[in-house]
């Protein structure tokens, strides 16, 4: 989904290519694909940013993450063609949820800015479970600003 990727400070970047498919007729973001992006960007996170297999924690650890609340305001509309930056940032580390913020712009105008909730889930019992530790620590560090994209950890 997305063609580069950063991490700058605490804020995971990445850029996507508004596509044909995003659009309606007026060739705009129909509002609903930013959520399908939002998603993606929680996953290119995972596994570029947290250097972590976002697949293998749903088909092996059988671990989701589901966006449970959700706020959204949308600033000004993108454009098939554009290419986009959704930067995400943690804001908060619970027992079992993250809360996530979401900020899109194209090149300095903002478009969208988003406020969720994810929540690790055990995908067999259908409920709730507290974030892996390991995972949590990798979160820690990004929320601190102590991962590198490249190596994931930076040499202090």
């Amino acid at each position: 989904m997305s063609q580069n990727c950063r991490i700058l400070g605490d804020t995971f970047h990445s850029d996507m290519l508004v596509r044909f498919s995003h659009c309606d007729p007026a060739g705009i973001v129909f509002y609903p694909q930013y959520f399908i992006m939002f998603n993606g960007v929680v996953e290119d996170w995972f596994n570029q940013g947290l250097g972590v297999n976002y697949a293998r924690y749903i088909t092996e650890h059988r671990l989701g993450f589901p966006i449970v609340k959700l706020e959204c305001d949308f600033v000004a509309p993108s454009k098939i063609g554009e290419i986009i930056t959704l930067g995400l940032r943690l804001e908060k580390l619970g027992r079992s949820s993250m809360a996530i913020a979401v900020d899109c712009r194209y090149r300095n105008e903002e478009r969208l800015r988003a406020r969720f909730v994810l929540v690790a889930m055990d995908l067999e019992r259908q409920r709730a479970q507290p974030i892996p530790d390991d995972l949590r620590e990798l979160m820690q560090a990004f929320q601190q600003g102590q991962l590198d994209i490249n190596n994931h950890r930076r040499d202090s």
